[in-house]
C-alpha cells in the first residue's frame, strides 16, 4: 500500500515538473518571439533601413521599360504611377527578406501576374463546333452571403485581413502582427518616397533655373 502511494507520488511530481518545464519553454519562446517581433517592427524605423531601401527602389526604377504611351496622357500618368507602385511594393518585400506573411504574398502574387499575363498572348481554344469557349459565370461565395449577419468585430477582421496581403484566411493573431509590421514597413515606404520625390524635384527646379539664366544671358557682346 505505502509502496502504491509512493509511486504515485512520483508519478504525480513527475507531471507537475513536466508541466511546469513545458509552460517555462513556452514562455521562453514567446519572449523570442515578441523580441525578434519587435526587431523587426524596429527595423523600419531606422534611417540606414531607409537609405537601402530608396537606393534599391531607385535602381529598380531605372531598370524598368515603359511600353509605348497610349494615345491619352491621362491613361500615361495612370500606368506609370501603377508601374511605380507596383516596384516599391516590390522592393519592399524583397527589403523584409520573406520573413513576413505579406512579404511573401506580394512576391508570389508578382509571379502569378507574370504567368498570367504569359498564357493571356496564346490563342483561345475554340471548339469542334467553331465557336470560342464562353466565361464561366461567378459562383456566389456561401461567406459573402453570411457577412452580413457577422458581428461587427468578425466584419473589421475580415476587411483587416483582405488588406494586409496574405491573411485573407488567418486567424486574429496572425493578422494583428503582420498588419502591424506591414503599417510599420509602409510609414518607411512613405518617409522613402517622400524623401525621394522631393530630391528629384529640387534637382529638377535647379537645372530648370540654370538654364533658364544662361539663355537669359544671352551671347557675349564684342
Amino acid at each position: 500500500m505505502a509502496s502504491t502511494l509512493i509511486s504515485n507520488n512520483v508519478v504525480a511530481n513527475t507531471d507537475r515538473s513536466r508541466k511546469k518545464k513545458k509552460k517555462k519553454t513556452q514562455a521562453r519562446d514567446q519572449q523570442l518571439q515578441q523580441q525578434e517581433d519587435d526587431k523587426n517592427h524596429n527595423k523600419w524605423k531606422s534611417e540606414t533601413q531607409q537609405q537601402i531601401y530608396s537606393s534599391k527602389l531607385l535602381q529598380t526604377l531605372s531598370q524598368v521599360h515603359l511600353s509605348p504611351p497610349p494615345p491619352s496622357a491621362t491613361a500615361t500618368a495612370t500606368r506609370r504611377g501603377r508601374v511605380v507602385r507596383e516596384a516599391a511594393d516590390r522592393v519592399l518585400a524583397v527589403a523584409a527578406k520573406g520573413k513576413t506573411r505579406w512579404s511573401r504574398a506580394i512576391l508570389t502574387n508578382r509571379l502569378k501576374l507574370k504567368f498570367q499575363k504569359k498564357h493571356r498572348k496564346q490563342p483561345r481554344v475554340v471548339s469542334a463546333t467553331g465557336t470560342s469557349r464562353s466565361p464561366k459565370k461567378p459562383k456566389v461565395s456561401v461567406l459573402r452571403l453570411k457577412g452580413k449577419s457577422l458581428p461587427a468585430v468578425q466584419r473589421k477582421v475580415r476587411v483587416l485581413g483582405r488588406l494586409v496581403p496574405g491573411c485573407r484566411k488567418q486567424p486574429l493573431p496572425v493578422i494583428l502582427e503582420e498588419a502591424t509590421d506591414y503599417i510599420a514597413a509602409l510609414e518607411m515606404q512613405v518617409r522613402a518616397m517622400t524623401t525621394l520625390a522631393n530630391l528629384l524635384s529640387g534637382s529638377t527646379s535647379s537645372s530648370s533655373s540654370s538654364s533658364s539664366s544662361s539663355s537669359s544671358s544671352g551671347p557675349p557682346t564684342s
